[in-house]
């Protein structure tokens, strides 16, 4: 599946002498940003400076998935997946470029008003940073994230900015030769499959002789669980779409003790499953009988947080699907319904990018993938605990749509979630 584009079309700059003939009538240059995802897991741990903590950060970039979900939601019935921290950081990169109406539609888009502080203008850009300082502080972790700034060798980028998107983000900035289409395409290519080793390969198949800027993201990380599946157990099990649809699909089997609670109010039981290194990936399962849309309308962050706050240890057999995911998202459709919309119009204002003018974002593009097996995606052995059930076990059998989110523990930063409708639909 193709991932995401962001081109700064231009009149003069990078294209060929008779292109910029052709094309010296034209005043725009649009921006098309390139938010490379691939995902398993990740985590983060507190820190705190004047003004706002990481947990804020988390707080907020927790109501915007859940704003951002509904919103994909609304348009089709199938499974979803997708990285909100990774949206949030790839927006806080332009956030530093805007200005004016095209800065505060950012803010308020991502739910980041209560964030901005007028005597520290780079508050929000410094906790994004140490959000990722904190992922990756230990060194155990199989994070990768970056961002890079590809430009044409004639395009100008403001000092400032350049200044600022290495201190914060630590982007690399390449040039590159965009009218010499296949070798920028086969570079671009290269630099992504690099940095998400080998996963994700050939992302950008076309691109425009003109483009002057591309800004893409990369998030990549690989993680166990802290209780493997023994592949031995798993077998064969229908999982019920609705009423009418039933698909087999691959079931994997473990006994032990958990942390689970149930929410009566939105009728839904929640169960955690631990990763390594601080993360789990909280399941939302509706009760049976239950539409799943019913109980998507009650997801909130204070909800979130409130099943975490009640989750009880005890003792269950867990049932769950394997399945993978690979989704991508329009977002320039999505984003204007969330307040987001002068950045795709010909009144967006990025002058703190460059000062030469014209731009907008023309198309933002969000891909995600996860797998979810036996393993994680450790090669651990597969053993069960030896656990001598003394009282027949309750049972968390995953047979149906469900939820899932991926967070880090200590914060409790969302860095990924999703639905699963059909768990044989990658």
């Amino acid at each position: 599946m193709e991932l995401s584009e962001v081109n700064l079309h231009k009149l003069n700059g990078c294209a060929t002498k008779s292109l910029k003939n052709m094309l010296v009538h034209k005043l725009k240059m649009e921006l098309i940003f390139i938010v490379t995802l691939m995902c398993f897991l990740a985590p983060v741990q507190q820190a705190h400076i004047p003004g706002a903590t990481i947990s804020d950060l988390s707080f907020k970039n927790m109501d915007f998935a859940m704003n951002l979900y509904r919103k994909i939601s609304s348009y089709h019935d199938k499974n979803i997946f997708f990285s909100p921290l990774s949206i949030s950081t790839s927006f806080a990169a332009l956030l530093m470029a805007s200005d004016g109406v095209t800065h505060q539609e950012i803010l308020k888009g991502l739910n980041l008003e209560q964030l901005e502080r007028a005597d520290q203008p780079q508050l929000i850009p410094t906790l994004f940073k140490l959000l990722h300082e904190n992922i990756t502080q230990n060194g155990s972790l199989k994070l990768d994230q970056g961002m890079a700034l590809f430009t044409c060798q004639q395009f100008v980028v403001e000092k400032a900015f350049e200044d600022q998107i290495k201190m914060f983000f630590d982007a690399d900035i390449k040039s590159v030769d965009f009218a010499d289409t296949t070798e920028s395409i086969n570079f671009i290519n290269e630099y992504i499959k690099q940095k998400t080793q080998n996963k994700v390969t050939d992302m950008i198949s076309s691109l425009d002789a003109l483009t002057q800027v591309m800004l893409i993201d990369t998030i990549f990380f690989q993680g166990g669980w802290q209780k493997p599946f023994n592949s031995n157990y798993t077998t064969n099990a229908p999982f019920y779409i609705d009423n009418y649809n039933i698909v087999q699909v691959p079931m994997m089997f473990l006994e032990d003790k958990f942390y689970t609670m149930e929410d009566a109010t939105l009728g839904a039981r929640v169960l955690k499953l631990p990763y390594l290194e601080g993360v789990s990936m909280l399941i939302l399962l509706p009760n049976r009988g239950i539409d799943y849309t019913v109980v998507d309308d009650g997801i909130t962050a204070k909800r979130f947080l409130s099943w975490i706050k009640k989750l009880q240890k005890d003792k269950l057999e867990i049932n769950l699907p394997k399945f993978k995911m690979e989704e991508s998202y329009s977002l320039h459709n999505l984003l204007p319904d969330m307040g987001m919309s002068s950045i795709f119009s010909n009144s967006a204002n990025l002058t703190k990018l460059s000062n030469q003018g014209g731009l907008k974002v023309s198309e933002v593009l969000h891909k995600a993938v996860i797998e979810v097996d036996e393993a994680g995606t450790t090669a651990a052995a597969a053993t069960t605990s030896g656990i001598i059930p003394y009282s027949l076990p309750r049972t968390f059998t995953i047979n149906r749509p469900f939820f899932f989110f991926i967070y880090h523990e200590d914060t409790n930063c969302l860095l990924f979630m999703g639905r699963v409708i059909d768990p044989t639909k990658n």
